[in-house]
């Protein structure tokens, strides 16, 4: 083998891809899971497939000029990762957010390269967005940037190429501006981008999809003790669509969601968040953009500014927030209050060391390319209307989501299952990578 050790190949990642901290995270991750299935396959060894599989097939770099309301002009710079197409075109979400940057874009296409393979759909990986921020913006304002980005963009990507969705600060807004300037600079309504709203080819459950597949997911891990979601208390980090629809199927599966948060704090409403309060919540973050101290002041609960849920005693955890959100002292809070499963609904909210903590504990953790797969689900599932131009109703949709996630759960237990442990890491890492490695091989050296 080329590599004398593991972190002898980390090492050369690292020097390779410098000063990308996210995305070595990541690789790290998978590595560690990897590693030894890799060792122990002649063809792996042969056809290289480690470094070819942590490098990028392209990777583009675009500036985004655009005018504000007062005339005035700014330059954002614009990404798409398009990192493995084994085994469909390319698939992920696009971000608007100041954080992003290109090792933040090269982690999440990563990740997405797994997380589209255990779905079973044939979707490859990819992930793309700019440093703008839409927030403070009039809709004249994210309409000039979408339109620019999409000048450029479109050159990229196709329906048999590339298909982005949506991510944090990309919703049905940001997607149909960007889809209007695509058909028109190209002259063809194609399933391009999903996300789209239903009147125009969007798929039912599309908002829904991440928060409810990590809901089911937590089932079928709950289901490996023989326990359900009915009466377990639940806390929630984030208020965006992962945190809302994720407390909507614990709500609807008898569990009680008790936390809340936002960049400013967050909120423990002991009594549970109830449909109706929930309500509040997307009226909160939907319509008035506002923070989650709100929800504090409206019914009398706690806020804890500047803080994250995980010191609130619970049995199930769901970090559906950020990356990095969620480290090795909030895992070992988490597990000392008897938290004994953890769902990731964001993309690696939880560190390298909070990860380990959670392995050594032996709870239920399920990684985000497991647990948080629902919403590329049915992303792929909105793909596969648009190409037979025939749309499903919520009950189809919800019901391949809920398979997806049951199938998905299935593969991490063939691949993780240990003598009195399932380790949901390395059977969702290895079970993500070998449907990738083998169709790499099959291709050839490209």
């Amino acid at each position: 083998m080329k590599y004398k050790s593991k972190e002898d190949f980390l090492n050369h990642v690292k020097t390779t891809f410098a000063n990308e901290n996210e995305f070595h995270q990541a690789v790290e991750e998978v590595v560690d899971s990897i590693w030894d299935t890799v060792k122990g396959n002649p063809d792996y060894v042969k056809y290289n497939i480690l470094d070819r599989i942590v490098t990028p097939e392209r990777a583009f770099i675009f500036r985004v000029p655009w005018r504000d309301d007062k005339n005035n002009v700014h330059v954002n710079l614009g990404y798409r990762i398009q990192f493995n197409s084994a085994i469909g075109p390319y698939k992920g979400g696009l971000r608007f957010h100041p954080s992003v940057n290109l090792s933040i874009l090269k982690f999440l296409a990563f990740e997405q390269i797994f997380k589209n393979s255990l779905t079973g759909l044939n979707m490859g990986g990819g992930k793309g967005g700019s440093n703008f921020d839409p927030k403070g913006k009039s809709d004249n304002e994210i309409m000039n940037f979408c339109q620019s980005f999409m000048s450029e963009l479109q050159r990229h990507i196709g329906s048999d190429t590339d298909v982005p969705a949506g991510d944090i600060g990309v919703g049905g807004r940001e997607v149909g501006y960007m889809f209007g300037q695509y058909k028109k600079l190209r002259n063809e309504f194609t399933g391009v981008l999903t996300g789209k709203d239903t009147k125009w080819g969007g798929s039912l459950i599309r908002p829904e999809a991440t928060g409810y597949g990590t809901v089911y997911f937590v089932e079928e891990m709950l289901k490996t003790r023989n326990e359900t979601l009915d009466g377990k208390v639940v806390t929630v980090s984030g208020s965006g669509n992962v945190a809302q629809y994720a407390c909507e199927k614990l709500i609807e599966l008898g569990a009680k969601p008790v936390t809340l948060s936002d960049s400013s704090g967050f909120i423990y409403d002991p009594d549970g968040i109830s449909k109706e309060k929930l309500k509040y919540v997307k009226e909160l973050k939907e319509k008035r953009s506002a923070r989650i101290s709100e929800y504090a002041k409206k019914y009398k609960v706690e806020y804890f500014e500047g803080k994250n849920p995980w010191s609130i005693k619970c049995d199930i955890a769901l970090p559906c927030a950020t990356q990095n959100e969620l480290d090795g002292d909030d895992a070992k809070t988490l597990t000392d209050n008897g938290c004994f499963v953890v769902a990731e609904g964001a993309n690696m909210p939880s560190t390298p060391d909070a990860v380990n903590h959670f392995i050594n504990s032996k709870i239920l953790f399920g990684p985000g390319k497991a647990a948080n797969a629902g919403g590329v689900a049915v992303s792929g599932i909105e793909m596969s209307q648009n190409s037979t131009r025939i749309p499903l109703s919520r009950e189809d949709v919800d019901k391949l989501l809920k398979d997806i996630m049951v199938g998905i759960h299935s593969t991490c237990v063939e691949h993780g299952s240990q003598s009195d442990f399932i380790n949901y890491v390395d059977g969702a890492n290895i079970g993500g990578f070998i449907r990738v490695a083998d169709s790499m091989i099959d291709q050839g050296i490209v």
